[in-house]
C-alpha cells in the first residue's frame, strides 16, 4: 500500500481535522511538513497529533519555495486559496483545498488554466458530496424513488452562536480576507445542489442583508468584551455562556470545537477558556464590530434541464441542515435536526432511516470530514473518480458568485454562464 507524505497548510481548525483524520490512517498519510503563520497553532498541531519529527515554517513564502510532501492540504484564509494553490501546482503537489476556492472568475480561471498546465490533482473540500446521509438523498433520487426531480428546497440553518463566532467576530467578517457568506459558508449547499440537479445553474436571483448584528441592537449598557459585560450571563452571543458554560455542559472534552477556537492551548481548562475571552476576537461583543458580512441570504435558482431550487442561508436555534426533494411521485425529507431522513413516495408508507446509523459515529459535517479523507486516498491512487475535483466545483462558485451579484442588484435575475 502506498504512504502519501503531506504537508499542511494552514493549522486552524479546518487543518486540524483534516489532519486528525489522516493521523487515523497511518499506512496511507504522514504529516511531515507544518506551515502557518500564527505559533500557537503549529504547537497546537503538534500537540494534538504528537507530530515531533515534521518540518515547521511561520513563513507560507518560505513553506512554498520548494516541494515539501507528495500531497498540500490548503486551509489558510479565502483569500490566499488560489494563490498558494498555483505554487503549490508549480512544484509538482497534489493537492486537497479548502473551500471556498474564489469568489473571482479571473482567479477560478487562471486555477484551472494553472491545473492543466501542471497537471496536479486539486480535489476541493465539499465535504457533504461524501457525507452518508446526503449521498443517501443522491442515491434515491437516482434510483426513481420519487419519479422525476422537479424541486428542491433546501435549508442551511446556523446556529446563532456559530454565526456571531464566525461571521460576526471571526475573520470570515472582514472581506478583506474572506469571500462572501453565500461562497464562505455556503459553496458547498450550492455544489450539492448542483449535484442533485445534475445540470448546470442557468439563471438565479438572490436577496439578503445584515439586518440584525448592528451597534442600534446592543443590549443597552453593553460592554465591548463580554467577559466585562453585565449581560454576559443572560445574553445568548455571550462568549461566556457560548465557551465556558457550554463546554461545562459538554463534560469539559479536552480539545473539541468550538472551544478550541477561543483557547489554542492543549488540553482545554477553564483558565485558558477565561483567558482566550479576555484577549480573542471571539470574545468581543457581537453587536459592536465592524462586519461587511450580511446574516441572511436566500437564492432561486433555476438549472439548465428545468430543475428549480431554493436556497436559505440562515442563523437560527441550532445548526442542521433541511433539504426537502420534490418529485413527481413523492418527496424526500432530508432532517439533520431531527436525525432523518423521511421518503415519501405518494400513496404509500412512509419510510424513516436514522441518519446516525449511516454515519456509524463519523463526526464533522455528518461524516463528511473523515469520509474525504478516505476518498482522497483513493482519488490519489486512482481507484476512485475525483468526486470533487476543481473542474467539477468550478460550478457552484460561479452560482455563488452570481448569486451576490445579484443580491448587490437588488434581486435582479442573473446569468451564471456569460
Amino acid at each position: 500500500m502506498k504512504k502519501f507524505t503531506v504537508a499542511i497548510c494552514g493549522c486552524g481548525n479546518r487543518g486540524l481535522s483534516y489532519s486528525e483524520n489522516m493521523a487515523k490512517n497511518p499506512d496511507q498519510y504522514e504529516i511531515v511538513s507544518l506551515c502557518d503563520p500564527n505559533p500557537a497553532q503549529i504547537e497546537k498541531m503538534k500537540s494534538v497529533l504528537s507530530l515531533k519529527s515534521a518540518s515547521v515554517f511561520s513563513d507560507p513564502e518560505e513553506f512554498f519555495k520548494e516541494k515539501r510532501a507528495d500531497v498540500v492540504v490548503i486551509a489558510s484564509p479565502d483569500r490566499v486559496h488560489v494563490p498558494q494553490a498555483l505554487k503549490a501546482l508549480a512544484l509538482g503537489y497534489d493537492i486537497l483545498l479548502e473551500k471556498p476556492i474564489s469568489d473571482s472568475r479571473e482567479e477560478i480561471d487562471a486555477l484551472v488554466k494553472a491545473q492543466k498546465k501542471y497537471g496536479g490533482k486539486i480535489i476541493i473540500c465539499h465535504v457533504l458530496r461524501y457525507a452518508p446521509a446526503f449521498v443517501k438523498c443522491g442515491e434515491l433520487i437516482k434510483s426513481g424513488t420519487i419519479g422525476k426531480l422537479y424541486a428542491i428546497d433546501a435549508n442551511e440553518r446556523v446556529a446563532y452562536w456559530h454565526w456571531s463566532q464566525a461571521y460576526v467576530k471571526g475573520m470570515w467578517a472582514n472581506m478583506e480576507l474572506s469571500h462572501p457568506a453565500i461562497l464562505a459558508k455556503c459553496c458547498h449547499d450550492l455544489d450539492i445542489l448542483v449535484g442533485y440537479a445534475d445540470s448546470e445553474c442557468d439563471t438565479l436571483s438572490s436577496i439578503g442583508d445584515l439586518s440584525f448584528f448592528k451597534k442600534e441592537n446592543a443590549p443597552e449598557g453593553a460592554a465591548d468584551r463580554c467577559f466585562e459585560c453585565i449581560h454576559k450571563d443572560t445574553c445568548p452571543y455571550s462568549a461566556k455562556r457560548i465557551y465556558i458554560d457550554a463546554w461545562h455542559e459538554a463534560g469539559e472534552p479536552k480539545f473539541d470545537w468550538p472551544f478550541n477556537k477561543i483557547s489554542l492551548v492543549y488540553p482545554t481548562t477553564e483558565k485558558n477558556l477565561i483567558e482566550g475571552i479576555k484577549t480573542h476576537e471571539f470574545g468581543r461583543c457581537a453587536f459592536k464590530q465592524r462586519v461587511d458580512m450580511i446574516d441572511h441570504q436566500m437564492v432561486q435558482m433555476t438549472f439548465k434541464n428545468g430543475i428549480h431550487a431554493s436556497l436559505k442561508m440562515i442563523f437560527a436555534e441550532a445548526s442542521g441542515r433541511r433539504i426537502t426533494f420534490y418529485g413527481t411521485y413523492g418527496e424526500i425529507i432530508l432532517d439533520e435536526r431531527m436525525d432523518e431522513i423521511q421518503i415519501l413516495p405518494f400513496g404509500k408508507k412512509k419510510t424513516v432511516i436514522k441518519i446516525g446509523d449511516l454515519i456509524k459515529g463519523s463526526i464533522g459535517h455528518g461524516g463528511g470530514d473523515s469520509a474525504i479523507i478516505d476518498a482522497l486516498y483513493e482519488m490519489l491512487t486512482g481507484t476512485r473518480d475525483m468526486t470533487t475535483s476543481l473542474a467539477k466545483s468550478v460550478e457552484c462558485h460561479l452560482m455563488g458568485i452570481a448569486a451576490e451579484e445579484s443580491r448587490k442588484a437588488g434581486g435582479a435575475l442573473v446569468k451564471v454562464h456569460a
